[in-house]
């Protein structure tokens, strides 16, 4: 006859229950942490939120620089840039800019760092050629070209065109189209080598084992690119096309020195708006109108790249 234990006595199993982790240091060790960020909220503040409610207020006043009363004069200031063609052809152009010079210099600059990650005699004497035109400043460079791509026939573009295919001379900076893309040439021009040398950093980072096992299975250079390439250069594009896309939207110095802007308004930018029509005829709240809207443009750009990056990266990541 079977004997039935009391429930009691049955040996009860042990549940081992999480020990909970101990904050070294409690809430002190938090504040301790939290403090460090003061230094940095301090400088934010300060160099950025008051700076920018101060121009907000300009931006509302008809403040000149020189009187300190200024009148309030509302939204009038809001109303003479949208309805300014000067302004109007300044954020069309630095739109244009900014989006073509990431996509163009994207393009070009990852299929050149992998030909420059590959080995071959001089390789690091051609990386300094390619990366050479991001050392001097794009004022120069500006300066440079316009000599270069005078609509002259003294021009040297000109005088090779001339002299090869008996071309005449072009009006590469008197037409409005062709100013356009010269500007968007020569900035290309000089970012496509810097940013080759950030892809090529990070394609020394994959393992060759990626690819000798892809040749392995009888996968084509065309599919490695695709399949390896591309997807773990995702971080590196996430850098590179942020950097274009903020260095292109706030571009003054190449433009202004290479057409000064012109023909007409063609090649206008924001930011010479601001420090031409805005600060150098003494209308400061204009030109910090000016500047506020282009500042939400620009944040609101950025978050929206920042976004579409982010959803790729996760893709292919």
């Amino acid at each position: 006859m079977a004997t039935t234990l009391p429930r009691a006595a049955l040996p009860q199993p042990t549940v081992a229950r999480p020990e909970r982790r101990r904050s070294v240091g409690g809430w002190k060790q938090v504040a301790v942490n939290q403090a460090f960020l003061l230094p940095a909220i301090v400088v934010f503040v300060f160099l950025f939120v008051v700076p920018l409610a101060q121009s907000f207020w300009w931006s509302l006043t008809d403040f000149t620089g020189y009187s300190p009363d200024a009148s309030f004069v509302g939204l009038a200031n809001y109303r003479t840039i949208l309805t300014d063609p000067s302004m109007l052809a300044g954020l069309a152009f630095t739109l244009l800019f900014g989006v073509a010079t990431t996509v163009l210099v994207t393009v070009l600059a990852i299929p050149l760092a992998v030909q420059l990650n590959k080995r071959f005699f001089g390789r690091g004497f051609v990386r300094s050629l390619w990366f050479f035109p991001a050392i001097p400043s794009m004022a120069i460079l500006g300066l440079v070209w316009r000599y270069i791509l005078s609509p002259l026939e003294s021009g040297v573009v000109n005088s090779v065109l001339d002299e090869l295919f008996g071309v005449g001379p072009l009006a590469w900076l008197s037409n409005d189209n062709l100013a356009r893309v010269s500007v968007v040439v020569v900035g290309v021009w000089a970012a496509v080598g810097w940013h080759a040398v950030l892809y090529t950093a990070y394609l020394q980072s994959i393992p060759t084992e990626y690819y000798e096992v892809a040749k392995i299975d009888g996968a084509s250079p065309r599919q490695q690119f695709f399949g390896i390439t591309l997807p773990l250069l995702t971080p590196a594009l996430v850098i590179s096309s942020f950097l274009l896309m903020t260095g292109g939207l706030k571009v003054f110095d190449l433009p202004y020195t290479l057409t000064n802007g012109g023909p007409g308004f063609a090649t206008y930018t924001i930011t010479q708006s601001i420090v031409v029509s805005g600060v150098g005829q003494g209308r400061y709240g204009l030109a910090s109108a000016l500047a506020v809207l282009f500042t939400v443009a620009v944040g609101l750009l950025a978050f929206g790249q920042l976004r579409l990056t982010k959803a790729i990266e996760r893709r292919f990541v």
